[in-house]
């Protein structure tokens, strides 16, 4: 067996020798550090932007970022700091965990299995880390 790996890992391994190049402390860059910096909204900023505070009959947030959540897995739930942050989101809109898992798990039926997976696992991250904030 060959030790050969694909363009795409060459073209990752070559990213971050540039980044450590430009700057040492990139060598230790965690994607999910950089999403502390963003702070989850609060509901009523959600209905305001995204909810149905403009279009009164409109989707509210909470059914929003589901539909945001779905169309993330449907992607291959590829993005995870927006999937993550989708979930972190629309908890604080009002989504049940139970509302969670099943906006991803209906989507199997159309992204597959891997996708609907991989959501799940990053959703539990956030689901986990929220879990002693339920009443």
């Amino acid at each position: 067996m060959s030790d050969a790996k694909t363009p795409f890992e060459l073209m990752i391994a070559q990213a971050q020798e540039m980044a450590k190049a430009f700057n040492p402390a990139m060598e230790s860059f965690s994607p999910k550090g950089f999403e502390a910096l963003w702070p989850t909204m609060p509901k009523d900023v959600m209905e305001m932007w995204f909810g149905n505070a403009v279009n009164k009959d409109g989707l509210d947030a909470k059914t929003r970022l589901l539909l945001t959540l779905a169309g993330l897995t449907m992607q291959g739930a590829q993005a995870d700091t927006a999937v993550r942050q989708t979930v972190r989101h629309a908890l604080e809109a009002g989504a049940r965990k139970q509302e969670i898992v099943e906006a991803i798990g209906q989507m199997s039926m159309f992204a597959g299995i891997p996708a609907m997976t991989r959501a799940l696992e990053l959703a539990r991250e956030v689901l986990d880390d929220n879990e002693g904030d339920e009443a």
